[in-house]
């Protein structure tokens, strides 16, 4: 009996022993859990902190200082506050693809979280943009495209052949089908412009076989530019009946050399633009309408479809954005929706 009392005794010092042991040493059972616990606490919490943190987006237009892109930077802004995202809103001063290269250079080390380019050059861009996606940065583009390699998809305003046909379609019934014409565009690269003329020469070829395309010239949207350039034409081709601007400055550029000119009744003026910048010749019939979508529409869905990217969703056809409508989207192309004709009309019913 002795004998069973001591092993007892020496049993239960062992076991207290090695109880203290695994609580000194951090091997007991209650111990990890709660180290388990704690730790995927502070997980979760940093995931929370991610989550409710704003994204910061950042919108880079072809050049800064015009009114279309100013347009595109309240529909922008306007997203970001309802989105609860930054947004930062930035371009170069001239259409130079070398200086929106050194802008999203400057948004990289700024390490935003999203970039919306709209493409100078659909080539040029390509290296700074694949460093951007390096570094976790999503990449997109809006108004003008690149190679599809360069980003993840692009927002456009309207389908190309769409557009293209209907320019053709408008100058050739304010001409009655027959005479000479010229383009003035921002660029010979950028992909939706270049996109938009070769859909004219279709246009011009299929149906209009007595109108003559006679020049191609570039404004880098610049309204002077656009308006030496509609001088240059008008000398270079007296009888030049027509001009079709696929830049949004070009119109009114070139409706202003026109009416200078004194040839409102001989050269007519169609293409893109903002209504406010056209009010004036719509109303005199320097050109018989204007045509475009709304920049700050799509501005507003650049900033949400960027936003959703981030969030893990990409778009999908007849997706429904609030204030903007519902989206076309095939092989990574979004189509915002159809363009708008102004008119002598309905002009008045549009502010931007």
């Amino acid at each position: 009996m002795y004998r069973l009392t001591i092993i007892a005794f020496i049993f239960t010092l062992f076991v207290s022993g090695c109880s203290n042991g695994a609580v000194n040493s951090g091997s007991n059972d209650d111990e990890v859990v709660y180290v388990n616990q704690d730790k995927e606490e502070r997980i979760a919490q940093k995931l929370r902190d991610v989550q409710s943190k704003p994204y910061t987006i950042a919108i880079v237009p072809k050049l800064m200082g015009i009114s279309y892109y100013d347009a595109a930077e309240e529909g922008a802004l306007e997203a970001a506050k309802d989105l609860n995202v930054n947004v930062i809103f930035t371009g170069p001063l001239d259409g130079n693809p070398q200086k929106q290269t050194e802008v999203i250079e400057d948004l990289i080390a700024r390490k935003v979280d999203a970039i919306a380019v709209s493409a100078t050059d659909p080539f040029k861009l390509l290296p700074v943009l694949k460093k951007a996606r390096e570094q976790n940065i999503k990449v997109i583009t809006w108004d003008g495209d690149t190679d599809p390699i360069g980003r993840d998809f692009f927002v456009n305003m309207v389908d190309p052949q769409t557009l293209g046909r209907h320019l053709m379609d408008n100058l050739a019934l304010s001409l009655g089908e027959k005479g000479k014409f010229a383009i003035i565009t921002s660029s010979l690269t950028a992909s939706n412009t270049t996109d938009w003329i070769k859909w004219i020469k279709i246009q011009q070829k299929e149906y209009y076989p007595d109108m003559q395309l006679t020049e191609i010239v570039t404004s880098n949207d610049n309204y002077d530019s656009a308006f030496v350039a509609t001088e240059y034409l008008m000398k270079e081709y007296p009888d030049l009946s027509g001009i079709i601007g696929v830049s949004a400055v070009a119109p009114s550029a070139a409706a202003k050399a026109i009416k200078e000119a004194g040839k409102t009744n001989s050269v007519k003026v169609v293409g893109l633009s903002l209504p406010n910048a056209m009010r004036e010749y719509i109303k005199e019939g320097i050109t018989p309408n204007i045509t475009l979508w709304s920049p700050q529409r799509l501005g507003y869905l650049t900033v949400a479809l960027a936003k959703n990217l981030l969030d893990g969703q990409l778009p999908h056809d007849q997706q429904m954005i609030p204030n903007v409508g519902n989206i076309r989207f095939k092989d990574n192309v979004v189509i915002m929706g159809v363009p708008i004709v102004f008119t002598k009309e309905n002009i008045d019913q549009y502010d931007f």
